[in-house]
C-alpha cells in the first residue's frame, strides 16, 4: 500500500478524495491536513461519523514528506504551490487541484498572480487523463484540470481537425453551486440560488485562456475562446454546450465514438446528455449533432469529482503504477 495524504481536507473536493481512498485497493490514507488544523475529519464531514476517524492536522511540509509518497492539494490557488514546492523538494509526489501547475507562466501570471515556483511548473503534467495518460505515468507533479475546461476540452477536442479555427467558440457552461466551494456568498446563498440561474463572470472567466491553452497545446492551433459560465439551482452536476463552425461535412457521433474507443470513462450518448446521469461518478458522457456547417457539442460531468477530485486520483493511479480505473467511482446518484 502507498501511504497518502490530503491537504486542504475540509472542503468538497477534499471530502470527496477521502470517500474513495477509504475503499481504495492500492492507497493508504495516512494524513489529514488544513492550514489550521486541531479537529478531527468527522467534525468537518458530519457525515463521516462512523465511517472514519482521523486526525486533521495543521499543514506541515515536513510532516507531509515523513508519512506520505504522495499527496493531494485540495487548496486555494498561490497557497497550494506554497506548500508543493516543498513537498516535491523532498521527493513526495504531488497531485495539485488548483490552477497553479496547469497553465504555462505567462497564462498563469495574467490571469492568476506571480507565480512562486517556477522552478517545478515546466515538469508539471496536465491531468486531463484521455490525452496525457502516458504522461502522467512518468511525473512527480500532476496538475489538475479545471471543471469546466474539463467537460469543454473532452466534448470539443476531437473535432478540432474538422472545425473552422478562424471562427469564434462559444462555450455556454452550467454548474452546480458546490462548484464555487462551501464559503456563503451573496451569490451562493440559497434565496439568491433557489429557482434561479444566472451568468457570472460572462467572456472574463479565467478558465477561457485554459481552455484555449489546451486547444493550442494539443492541437496546435490558436482559437478564440468565448466562455459564459452559470451558476445553477442543483448541489452538483456540470453541463457544457460549445457551439462551433464546420470546414467540412461530417458525422460528428462517428468521431466521438472512433474517437474515444479505447477510453472506458467516455461515454458517447446518442441523445442530448443530463447532469443527472453522471453525478457520483467519474464519466464524461458526450454528445453531438450538427445543422449544415453548425457544430453543437454538449458534456456532462460531476464538477466534484471527474472535474476534479476523481480526476486527480485517476492522475495518483497512473503516477503509482495502478491500473487507471482503481477506485473510481462508476455508479450514479440516481434518482
Amino acid at each position: 500500500m502507498i501511504k497518502v495524504g490530503i491537504v486542504g481536507a475540509s472542503g468538497y473536493t477534499g471530502l470527496e478524495l477521502v470517500k474513495m481512498l477509504l475503499t481504495h485497493g492500492g492507497f493508504q490514507l495516512t494524513y489529514l491536513a488544513t492550514t489550521q488544523g486541531d479537529t478531527m475529519i468527522e467534525a468537518l464531514h458530519p457525515s463521516l461519523v462512523d465511517v472514519i476517524s482521523l486526525p486533521v492536522e495543521k499543514a506541515d511540509v515536513a510532516t507531509v514528506a515523513e508519512r506520505c509518497e504522495l499527496v493531494f492539494l485540495a487548496l486555494p490557488h498561490k497557497t497550494s504551490m506554497g506548500f508543493a514546492k516543498g513537498l516535491l523538494d523532498k521527493s513526495v509526489k504531488v497531485v495539485d487541484l488548483s490552477a497553479d501547475y496547469r497553465l504555462d507562466l505567462d497564462t498563469y501570471e495574467e490571469h492568476y498572480c506571480e507565480h512562486e515556483d517556477v522552478a517545478h511548473l515546466d515538469g508539471s503534467v496536465y491531468a486531463l487523463i484521455e490525452y496525457y495518460r502516458e504522461e502522467l505515468k512518468h511525473t512527480n507533479l500532476a496538475a489538475g484540470p479545471g471543471c469546466y475546461p474539463t467537460a469543454t476540452l473532452l466534448g470539443i477536442l476531437p473535432f478540432i481537425p474538422y472545425i473552422d479555427t478562424n471562427a469564434p467558440l462559444f462555450v455556454d457552461a452550467k454548474s452546480g453551486v458546490s462548484g464555487a466551494g462551501k464559503k456563503l456568498t451573496e451569490m451562493s446563498n440559497f434565496v439568491n440560488m433557489n429557482e434561479n440561474i444566472f451568468a457570472y463572470n460572462p467572456l472574463k472567466h479565467r478558465h477561457a485562456p485554459e481552455i484555449a491553452e489546451k486547444i493550442e497545446k494539443v492541437h496546435g492551433v490558436k482559437m478564440n475562446v468565448n466562455f459564459v459560465p452559470h451558476l445553477i439551482p442543483a448541489t452538483r452536476g456540470e453541463l457544457v454546450s460549445v457551439y462551433a463552425v464546420l470546414k467540412e461535412d461530417i458525422d460528428p457521433l462517428a468521431i466521438l465514438k472512433e474517437h474515444y474507443k479505447n477510453d472506458p470513462f467516455i461515454r458517447i450518448r446518442e441523445t442530448p446528455v443530463d447532469i443527472k446521469s453522471t453525478v457520483g461518478t467519474h464519466f464524461c458522457d458526450i454528445f453531438a449533432t450538427k445543422n449544415g456547417n453548425a457544430l453543437f457539442v454538449s458534456s456532462a460531468i460531476d464538477n466534484l469529482l471527474r472535474g476534479a477530485s476523481s480526476q486527480a486520483l485517476a492522475a495518483a493511479n497512473l503516477m503509482c503504477g495502478y491500473d487507471e480505473g482503481m477506485g473510481l467511482p462508476v455508479i450514479p446518484y440516481m434518482p
